[in-house]
């Protein structure tokens, strides 16, 4: 954890002295007042219906293991992104499976699975989309082209594996066993039971219906992410089209996909000037959106963390002792 830790702020340090590297800050001030604040106040509301509808599909993911209702889904949603952010190294991701588990009849495992099905769909989502706009970009760096691909390849494999998984459950579980009792007694047995209840998180694979509304939502998600990217274009006053900012999300989602320090600074920033750059748009005028986005995002995600975690309370300690022992 702590070399994670100090690797992930070594990153940070790197990625942001390469995002102020050169910079006109005095071009940087100028930048701010220059905002179009009426468009940052669209934006926000855009994002907030972006959060509803990643609670609302959560909700659908894990349907075939309990019903719970949307003020918990919404609460846990909340206090999850929260943790994202705020634990290096993307340990966050274990938040929501652990409150989740202690809202509901759904085993922790279980949750995860439904975490693992939720990246997958995100990722056929976004790639989708992106590959709708390859016609309108004339240009586009070979190393973003080769990113995307392999993420597609990589959440296809993944998809046919959490399937096969699913539909093969006995077949599956025996293969795991063969490397799982190598293990010492004392992890195996645990392991044995996570791997069941991890595989109940892949039940929405057995129903079409609702595979297909969670797709359709997926795909509105980021859509929606397109245009909250786009109204910040039109606070910055940037003469950029919706398939820049589909873009500057698919760079953006790659860059922070990275583990550094919380709150995804550095790797955001240089991400964005990264994107904005490729457009043409100067430097000093990409670190001051970058740092004006990564701003209200992180607002966002802190005060609705913040609301909803006095009823969610958790430690990483908890998280592990809950993960031993109910998997």
């Amino acid at each position: 954890m702590k070399k994670k830790l100090i690797a992930g702020i070594l990153l940070s340090t790197i990625l942001v002295y390469l995002s102020i590297r050169g910079i006109d800050f005095v071009k940087v001030v100028e930048g701010f007042h220059a905002v179009r604040y009426r468009y940052v106040l669209l934006f926000l509301i855009v994002v907030l219906i972006m959060q509803a509808l990643r609670s609302v599909r959560w909700g659908m993911m894990l349907s075939p293991l309990d019903q719970v209702d949307q003020l918990s889904l919404f609460s846990v949603t909340s206090v999850g992104f929260l943790a994202i952010m705020a634990i290096p190294a993307r340990l966050g991701e274990l938040a929501r499976p652990y409150l989740i588990a202690k809202k509901s009849r759904i085993k922790m495992a279980a949750a995860l699975g439904t975490i693992l099905v939720e990246r997958a769909f995100d990722s056929i989502a976004v790639l989708f989309i992106f590959g709708a706009v390859l016609f309108f970009i004339p240009f586009l760096p070979p190393w973003l082209m080769t990113s995307a691909i392999s993420v597609l390849f990589i959440t296809l494999m993944l998809l046919m594996m959490m399937t096969f998984m699913l539909v093969k459950r006995e077949a599956s579980l025996k293969a795991l066993s063969l490397l799982i009792d190598k293990l010492p007694e004392r992890f195996s047995g645990k392991l044995h039971t996570m791997f069941h209840h991890l595989i109940d998180g892949f039940k929405i694979f057995r129903d079409f219906k609702l595979l297909l509304k969670v797709t359709l939502i997926s795909f509105l998600i980021w859509i929606i992410d397109v245009l909250a990217i786009y109204s910040l274009f039109l606070a910055f006053d940037f003469h950029l089209s919706l398939a820049a900012a589909t873009v500057l999300m698919v760079i953006l989602l790659i860059g922070i996909a990275i583990p550094t320090a919380p709150g995804f600074i550095g790797n955001w920033h240089y991400a964005c000037i990264l994107g904005l750059t490729l457009f043409g748009i100067p430097k000093a005028d990409a670190l001051t959106f970058a740092i004006i986005y990564h701003f209200l995002s992180l607002a966002i995600v802190i005060v609705l963390g913040l609301i909803f975690l006095p009823f969610n309370k958790f430690s990483l300690s908890d998280m592990k002792k809950e993960a031993i022992a109910n998997p």
